[in-house]
């Protein structure tokens, strides 16, 4: 019978658990984000610290995936850079203002009665409760930064940084107010930026053919001279409630109209439309008459009357516009200044009033029908007020359809918009676009597409609308007269810094409005007259808040790092900002030092969350996932407990878990997050988990000074080998790659290659080998990305390890330093590289006939066989297997291996699988063992069953003694 060896073998020893220890995350979470920010603020150089600065989220709601996709690619960045020797500077902020806090706080409803200091209390209450609630979840999921130094655009300090950045603004010229049309929210009953707008593609229009009556008395088209009826234009609009503000009719002077008998009457289209509205008004098969043709430009002599002004005899012009189109519609455009942004522009020349008769919440004033105002005042514009508008027209409607197009939605409330015509202040960012599209010249993208994405946002705009109508934001400080004119220069703004410094923000809203504290002395009195001045109500757009935080550092930051929606939103903010604020008023293309405008030095975008279907995320479709339910394990399905009557429990691998799913994802595209995706990433965990279980149960203190073998060497160099090419891209911030390439390494490397193959020397002989370099090596790699599991390993590490304090804490390694001294490397590096192909492609050949073996219950284990390889003498691969000929078996984890050996003509079984080495092809045989196998490493050379081989009766007797 054979004896009990185990005492006798180095068997594993791990303390480390198969599953995280929920009871102690909260621990390893300290020590590896708030302990470990706090000891490189310390430890790492404060020469050039990298600065990331927080693009903020906005303090409003749950957090969600998507938030936890943004802070841990932003966490893996500046770990990484930790480890690479730079101090980090990674300061937490949050957007505090705006209008879904506003409404949250008070309620839609109430908000239209509640006084201004009574929301801003409340809001700011909420705002404030938000952050804390939103930085504990973000701290859960181990990211590390300045956290008590947080800052939010709600601090005083931000807030005067922000009216400094505003008065330069100013200064400058680049602030102005204007009546021109914006885009206006009557949802939300303010202004809106085009960042602030999302595009409903499948909205539906109620669209109308109207016909207006063309004033013939000044001017007689050739061809009409016998035509005794009524010349009407017609005009195709998808807003008929915008026809109480017509002012004029475009058309282009380079198209061709006709003239087209309408009964009695005439209508006037282009030619490239007739056959669209011929159809539309006179069936499929009609066949339009056209009594005279003209020119655009001949039609820009006439006039017209529009049917609405019933008791005014008022004429409008008819002009050329460039964009009018034959794509759609008539070929003549109805414009109205005080409702389209081309309306208003091309009617400047013309001193047309920009008229918008519908108030803040998107009801037809009065002014709509001056007439009979109470036709259309208080209608909703949006709800009713097109349907009213036809109706008033009557016959002069043509035809009325319905029109599915794009159309902008306020991106908050998701409800249509409208354009309308207010006074509003805006920042002048064509005057400084030339200087931004050169700042980016020195910006670094990634991906590279997010260049042009933000260069033609910033190329496509001129003005920035920045004023809102809500209460809780920062003031624009502006004072008006009694007549309205409105006083906004750098030293009125220097006063009301002054005043806020000293009475708190809130005082603009809550002092007695005529307070002439707010006023400087210069502007009291005028010619021996006072002069009262009111306070603005208007707040700036949040945009301009968040886009202010650049105004924190002493110079650029070294990386923003937002979602790819901020190309036109924060990105765009707090470039114009900026620049607008650096660049001097005197300053030319030739002259600005375009080098250090941008804000960031490199600027990196990721899509969105996308859940298991590839759909968007969204409260309405209830698909959005939180990153506390893939911290739990709620989204995979129950494990069951080992334990009796322990019953079933949650997959819970913490914050790991969540932190993987972002490194492993192409984070730059969308993301998908679902049970499939997860299943996965608990895979790659429970690996990683299981090689730290055997590393930390199989490190020996004596390995250090053990002989290095041939399969050690090989080790190392695969370790350098992956630690390089990870390091590689985590520079270039391809998180998914560097793991692709830890992952590859585990699979084909560390687990089947050498781990198997030390095994026999770790557990029955010395417990020698280099798992120790390959451990720290390991924990170096999974830093960034799993810094709890780290944390986690490092504190399960052997005891003689801890007490060795030479040994820094693997956060604490600088990546590239050496994690083996190379005096230990006693053999020929380029030697080895050289033959390492050949030994792997035998590997693998062995590897694959043992299957074939095992598969035909041939053998159990690799070890109860022996190996054949074929390979002539002379080649170069017969030389590399002849070097290490005494290494073989134990690199294979077979019993024997021969070169060249005889194959009995009859053996018990018998398996071959060929294998390629520098384009030769040779063969591995794979027999039964030659010997019995010994009872203590279960290798088969041993002389009889039952009995040890030489080697380990030798290592018995040596440990007996």
């Amino acid at each position: 019978m054979s004896k009990n060896w185990a005492s006798t073998l180095k068997l594993p020893k791990s303390t480390f658990p198969p599953r995280p220890n929920s009871k102690l995350r909260d621990q390893y979470i300290q020590q590896c984000a708030d302990d470990f920010y706090r000891w490189q603020s310390a430890n790492r150089p404060a020469e050039s610290p990298l600065i990331l600065h927080d693009g903020p989220p906005y303090a409003n709601g749950e957090l969600h995936a998507g938030h936890a996709l943004n802070k841990i690619l932003k966490d893996m960045i500046v770990r990484f850079k930790v480890q690479q020797g730079r101090r980090v500077s990674y300061i937490p902020g949050w957007d505090c203002h705006g209008l879904p806090i506003e409404l949250k706080a008070v309620g839609a409803a109430e908000g239209k009665t509640v006084p201004p200091h009574s929301i801003r209390k409340a809001a700011r209450a909420l705002a404030s409760k938000t952050v804390l609630k939103q930085m504990k979840s973000f701290k859960t999921y181990a990211v590390m930064g300045d956290w008590e130094g947080h800052w939010k655009t709600m601090d005083p300090d931000y807030e005067i940084r922000q009216l400094r950045l505003f008065q330069k603004m100013v200064r400058r010229g680049l602030v102005y107010r204007k009546f021109k049309p914006v885009y206006w929210s009557p949802s939300s009953g303010t202004a809106l930026a085009e960042a602030e707008l999302e595009y409903n593609e499948n909205h539906i229009s109620k669209a109308a053919y109207v016909k207006f009556p063309i004033v013939l008395e000044n001017h007689v088209i050739p061809g009409l001279e016998v035509f005794s009826g009524n010349l009407f234009a017609v005009i195709w609009t998808t807003t008929p409630w915008t026809l109480p503000a017509n002012r004029a009719i475009a058309v282009h002077h380079d198209f061709t109209y006709h003239v087209v008998r309408a009964g009695n009457d005439a209508y006037l289209v282009a030619e490239g439309c007739l056959d669209r509205l011929t159809k539309l008004l006179w069936g499929e098969d009609a066949t339009p008459e056209i009594i005279t043709s003209v020119k655009g430009s001949e039609l820009t002599k006439l006039k017209y009357r529009s049917v609405l002004d019933t008791k005014r005899s008022v004429v409008r012009p008819i002009f050329h516009a460039s964009f009018v189109s034959a794509e759609s519609g008539s070929g003549l455009v109805h414009i109205a200044p005080g409702h389209g942004f081309d309306d208003y522009l091309v009617t400047r020349e013309l001193d047309l009033e920009a008229s918008a008769p519908v108030d803040n919440n998107g009801l037809f004033t009065e002014e709509a029908l001056p007439d009979e105002p109470n036709k259309l005042q208080g209608i909703p514009v949006l709800e009713g007020g097109s349907q009213a508008v036809l109706d008033l027209l009557g016959d002069s409607v043509l035809k009325v359809h319905e029109y599915k197009h794009k159309y902008p939605y306020d991106w908050r409330s998701k409800r249509p918009i409208i354009i309308r015509a207010t006074a509003q202040w805006f920042a002048d960012v064509g005057t400084i676009k030339k200087e931004a599209l050169a700042a980016l010249e020195h910006v670094r993208f990634v991906p590279e597409s997010g260049r042009n994405r933000l260069e033609a946002f910033i190329k496509g705009r001129n003005e920035w609308c920045i004023s809102r109508q809500r209460a809780w934001g920062m003031p624009i400080p502006a004072l008006y007269k009694a007549n309205g004119d409105a006083v906004m220069t750098e030293e009125t703004i220097s006063h009301i810094i002054s005043v806020i410094e000293a009475r708190g923000i809130d005082a603009w809203w809550t002092d007695e409005p005529n307070d002439e504290a707010w006023v400087p002395e210069s502007l009291r009195e005028q010619d021996g007259e006072t002069i009262e001045y009111t306070r603005g109500k208007d707040t700036m757009d949040v945009w301009f808040d968040s886009g202010s935080s650049w105004t924190m550092m002493d110079g650029q930051a070294d990386v923003y790092l937002e979602g790819s929606d901020q190309h036109r939103g924060w990105f765009q903010s707090s470039l114009l900002t900026r620049v607008a604020a650096m660049v001097a008023q005197e300053s030319t293309a030739s002259t600005t030092n375009s080098l250090g405008l941008s804000p960031f030095k490199t600027l990196i975008t990721h899509g969105f969350t996308l859940d298991k279907d590839g759909k968007k995320m969204s409260k309405s479709l209830g698909n959005i996932v939180s990153a506390d339910q893939v911290m739990d394990g709620s989204l995979l399905p129950p494990i069951k407990s080992k334990k009796k009557g322990g019953g079933e429990t949650k997959d819970a691998l913490g914050p790991d878990a969540l932190r993987l799913w972002v490194a492993n994802s192409e984070y730059s595209r969308d993301i998908v997050l679902g049970e499939p995706v997860l299943k996965s990433i608990h895979q790659s965990l429970i690996k990683y988990r299981i090689m730290m279980r055997m590393l930390t149960g199989s490190m020996h203190q004596s390995a250090r000074t053990s002989p290095l073998t041939t399969l050690d060497h090989i080790a190392i160099f695969q370790l350098r080998d992956v630690m390089a090419e990870v390091q590689k891209h985590y520079e270039n911030y391809e998180f998914a790659k560097a793991l692709s390439a830890l992952n590859r390494w585990v699979a084909n490397d560390l687990s089947p290659f050498y781990l198997e193959a030390l095994k026999d020397r770790l557990y029955c002989v010395d417990g020698g080998g280099v798992l120790e370099p390959i451990f720290m090596g390991f924990l170096r790699m999974l830093a960034p990305v799993t810094p709890v599991l780290v944390e986690e390993a490092w504190d399960h590490r052997p005891a003689w390890l801890k007490e060795d304090s030479s040994v820094l804490h693997p956060l604490h390694q600088l990546y590239d330093s050496p994690v083996i001294e190379s005096s230990r490397l006693s053999l020929d590096e380029a030697q080895i590289r050289a033959d390492m192909p050949a030994l792997m492609s035998a590997h693998a050949a062995i590897k694959g006939a043992s299957e074939v073996a095992r598969e035909n219950k041939a053998m159990g284990s690799s070890l109860q066989c022996s190996v054949v390889l074929q390979v002539p003498e002379g080649t170069k691969a017969f030389d590399g297997f002849a070097r290490y000929q005494d290494e073989l078996a134990d690199m294979f984890v077979v019993s024997s291996v021969e070169l060249n050996g005889e194959i009995p003509s009859s053996c018990e079984w018998m398996f071959e699988r060929e294998f390629e080495v520098g384009g030769q092809t040779f063969k591995a045989t794979v027999l039964p063992p030659k010997q019995a196998k010994c009872s203590r490493c279960y290798r088969y050379v041993a002389p009889k069953e039952d009995e040890l081989c030489g080697r380990c009766e030798q290592l018995v007797a040596e440990a007996a003694v």
